[in-house]
């Protein structure tokens, strides 16, 4: 116990067995002595006190810091213990859950409902393990705060929210207040255009599902083999599908509206380039980026693009500096600092965009950024992943036939965090 709280306690007892003395009229010799024996105490301990808490301040700060990061260190440690195996067999055999992964799924069933077995979204991760001595690649994060380490839209910057039930909403600025100086002495200042927000809504109107047949034989194949293949097996097909909803979304047939369909629906500028792309092409785009005051270096940009225009880029030679248009590109979105060949703000994708069409064959390329913090795309998905099992289909081949369910959506918070090239000629 602190020595704070000791005194503490220590002057009410005093103040309970003054106000029983102080109360009579003709107290005895040895009352009075007992007063003041007390009353000197009580003063000593006021001293004591603004000591004790002088020396505890330090211990109070670190416990404080330690409780700010507890619950999400000991969440991170549990789900690290989340067996995929134990969802499998349970769905197949009627197994029991053990461990920490009765402890998760007790826990998402109680913040929501769900037919199967919830599986949260962390589970979905590829883990890696490293010898001793090496740097460890895996790295502590919230249980939905990004999207899978390969996807696509999470290289580009798009952020993953966690719903727990209902809609959601930011409101982000869009108003153009301005400063201005006064004109003369006692004179007004510049009148200011009135504060107003946009609200971004995502709401749980678009389910993303995936069926995973699991054969008799890998079901005996227990421990980490099948634990490993259904991680990556799910993990890929929803990563897959949730990249090409993010930029190439219908938004019809249950799809969301992705940023190059929606781009007039989010007001994402897109500029139609309709000529064989160079540096310079690429250089406009960068300047309209910092033109509004989006980001002080080219670094903070983050591109995305086809295999077939990298392919273009990287084969064609500049006369004048003798490397290649790709080259020229990376080395100004590497800040003008590149390390490498490939800087790991180009992403490269054959997923996330289209198929080069037209004649001449034409692509398109993404851009984004984040400013102030703020994600240029959020991902919601709502709860976790509910993961039903069929027990009829593959009855006859005692094989397990499963179907994992998402509740997802997508939004656009700033569309000046975003461009897009269209009509990049590859011939």
């Amino acid at each position: 116990m602190l020595e704070s709280v000791k005194i503490t306690r220590r002057q009410s007892e005093i103040r309970q067995a003054l106000a029983g003395l102080v109360g009579k009229e003709k107290p005895t010799e040895d009352e009075v002595r007992s007063i003041e024996a007390m009353d000197l105490e009580f003063r000593q301990n006021e001293t004591r006190y603004r000591a004790a808490l002088i020396c505890e301040d330090t211990e109070r700060r670190e416990a404080g810091a330690e409780l700010e990061t507890r619950s999400g260190k000991e969440w991170a440690d549990l789900m690290a213990g989340f067996e995929m195996r134990q969802v499998a067999l349970a769905l197949d055999e009627g197994a029991s859950l053990t461990g920490q992964t009765a402890e998760i799924v007790q826990e998402l069933r109680s913040a929501g409902g769900y037919r199967g077995i919830p599986v949260p979204w962390a589970a979905l991760e590829q883990r890696n393990t490293v010898s001793s001595g090496t740097p460890d690649p895996i790295q502590t994060r919230p249980i939905i705060d990004r999207l899978f380490p390969a996807s696509v839209a999470s290289q580009m910057g798009a952020q993953m929210i966690s719903i727990d039930s209902g809609a959601i909403e930011w409101p982000v600025t869009t108003s153009a207040v301005t400063a201005g100086w006064a004109a003369t002495e006692g004179g007004n200042v510049a009148t200011g255009a009135a504060y107003a927000t946009t609200d971004r809504a995502m709401k749980p109107d678009h389910t993303l599902g995936v069926q995973m047949r699991i054969t008799r034989k890998t079901l005996k194949q227990s421990g980490e083999a099948l634990e490993q293949a259904i991680r990556r097996d799910m993990a890929g097909a929803m990563g897959q599908e949730m990249d090409k909803a993010v930029f190439l979304g219908t938004g019809a047939d249950g799809q969301p509206l992705g940023i190059i369909p929606g781009a007039a629906t989010y007001g994402i500028t897109a500029t139609a380039v309709a000529d064989v792309p160079t540096y310079n092409t690429f250089l406009a785009e960068v300047v309209a980026f910092m033109a509004g005051n989006l980001i002080t270096s080219p670094g903070e940009i983050r591109a995305l693009m086809r295999p077939e225009l990298f392919g273009l880029l990287e084969g064609t030679l500049n006369t004048i500096t003798q490397t290649t248009e790709y080259y020229r590109l990376a080395f100004l979105l590497a800040g003008r600092g590149v390390t490498g060949t490939f800087p790991s703000n180009i992403s490269v994708s054959s997923n996330a965009l289209a198929a080069p069409a037209g004649s001449p064959l034409a692509t398109s390329m993404v851009m984004t950024t984040a400013t102030g913090g703020v994600a240029p795309i959020f991902v919601g998905a709502w709860g976790a992943v509910d993961v039903i099992r069929d027990p009829f289909t593959d009855a006859q081949s005692g094989g397990l036939r499963i179907t994992a369910l998402a509740t997802m959506d997508l939004t656009v918070a700033r569309p000046a965090q975003l461009r897009i090239l269209t009509g990049l000629e590859l011939a």
